[in-house]
């Protein structure tokens, strides 16, 4: 029987010519598999109702056709609602983007740069508000004038020149301390694309990072946000739609973001992946815990950025929306939106009025082994892990002597995972470890 072969997607993330020791991407367009632009429109009703349930298992069969990630995308994070028409949709699109304008428009006036088209890499200003007099800060805060700017009396450069005044207000100082970072971070960030070639898109991702980090005054900027924010303004071209969209994956996953004296929120995570490990494979737990990874602090990465890192540009979003299909709750958009009906939804029907068939395959799962009625089931980029470490736990055992070896071992995988075999796997571990955790 004829199968096809499939198209390559890398055309769609074109990476830089010079940039040679890129891991290739394995996605390929599948007819039939792939959930093209001609069966995402079928999914639609006349007014605009979309069949869910269909779209999730083409998802999961054969990934997303690059040309219409970042709308499929905007469902499975629950910015909208399948139950929801286009009339319905366009209207809440236009009042985020309203939103979003006023959040920048607000950073924008305490901090100019913001909105200008620019980003900065230096920092701007001392813990105590004080404007650091730098020429780095005073070039990249006002690049028009550069360095030609009058010195004051004390022979330094004049700070007032640049738009920096001391800053009393503590929230303000706050942000402001961490956009050097968000800086640092966004010319680091897929530098192999092309697409970051331009100034325009490396300011974009800067201006979102720093107006989340705004917002979100009990997270606000971390290492890692950047990988995970840089997709969605490739595959959204207005800066609002991307913004909201960066913001529903940071509801999954700012629990790993927040931090304490004391600890880090990936750490929960850390936990649960021992103890799935300890149920799984005891051997390998045993191993990593005489070695002294028994916080397994080496899977560190994978959860802060899921899998960024391991998979090429294409094969990671690959990889994220078969995750989000087969973790899809249809009562997403009701729970970030209005989280108050969710719940109230949630206590009258005890989990009965939605629909199994609109759920993905991992939620199903949970459904069934009733996760949802004690605590809220383990994300399955867990299980990812756990499987990773499971097809490497015969190496992991006979050639890790140290801490080193198991890191070691763990990067020769980058490049050489497939997605959905990686998706499968994780699928049947979370099988298992649901059977053995209900006989203990």
């Amino acid at each position: 029987m004829w199968r096809d072969p499939g198209t390559p997607a890398d055309s769609y993330y074109q990476v830089r010519p010079e940039c040679t020791d890129v891991p290739k991407t394995r996605f390929k367009i599948k007819a039939g598999k792939t959930l093209s632009v001609r069966k995402w429109q079928a999914a639609f009703t006349p007014e605009g109702y979309l069949d869910i349930s269909k779209t999730l298992g083409r998802i999961h069969r054969g990934g997303v056709h690059p040309s219409i990630r970042g709308e499929v995308w905007e469902f499975l994070l629950g910015c909208y609602d399948p139950q929801s028409t286009f009339e319905e949709r366009e209207q809440i699109r236009q009042r985020r983007r309203m939103q979003y304008a006023r959040w920048k428009e607000e950073c924008g006036q305490i901090f100019p740069v913001v909105g200008s088209g620019r980003f900065i890499t230096a920092p701007v200003i001392t813990e105590d508000g004080q404007p650091i007099q730098d020429p780095l800060v005073l070039l990249e805060t006002n690049p028009d004038e550069g360095q030609s700017l009058p010195p004051d009396d004390n022979g330094g450069a004049n700070v007032r020149g640049s738009g920096l005044e001391t800053v009393k207000d503590k929230k303000a100082i706050q942000w402001m301390l961490t956009l050097h970072q968000i800086g640092l971070d966004v010319v680091r960030t897929d530098r192999t694309l092309v697409f970051y070639e331009k100034q325009e898109n490396l300011s974009k991702l800067w201006d979102i990072l720093a107006v989340y980090a705004w917002i979100d005054t009990d997270v606000g900027y971390c290492q890692g946000m950047s990988d995970l924010c840089s997709p969605m303004i490739i595959l959204l071209e207005d800066e609002a739609d991307a913004f909201w969209c960066f913001e529903r994956l940071m509801r999954r996953l700012r629990g790993n973001f927040r931090c304490t004296d004391s600890s880090v929120g990936v750490e929960a995570q850390l936990g649960n992946l021992a103890a799935i490990t300890q149920v799984i494979d005891p051997k390998l737990h045993q191993h990593l815990e005489t070695l002294g990874g028994g916080d397994y602090l080496f899977a560190f990465r994978m959860l802060m950025v899921l899998f960024r890192r391991e998979f090429s540009f294409g094969d990671s979003l690959y990889l994220w929306e078969m995750m989000w299909a087969l973790e899809y709750d249809p009562d997403l958009f009701l729970l970030y939106e209005e989280p108050e009906s969710a719940s109230e939804k949630a206590e009258g029907s005890k989990g009965k009025a939605k629909s199994r068939r609109q759920c993905g395959k991992y939620e199903r799962e949970n459904m069934k082994n009733g996760a949802k009625n004690s605590e809220a089931p383990l994300p399955i980029s867990i299980f990812l892990v756990a499987s990773v470490l499971k097809d490497k736990s015969t190496k992991l055992l006979q050639e890790a002597r140290g801490l080193d070896d198991v890191v070691k071992i763990l990067n020769d995988i980058t490049g050489n995972l497939d997605a959905r075999k990686a998706c499968t796997g994780a699928m049947k571990l979370h099988k298992k470890y649901l059977k053995k955790a209900k006989k203990t």
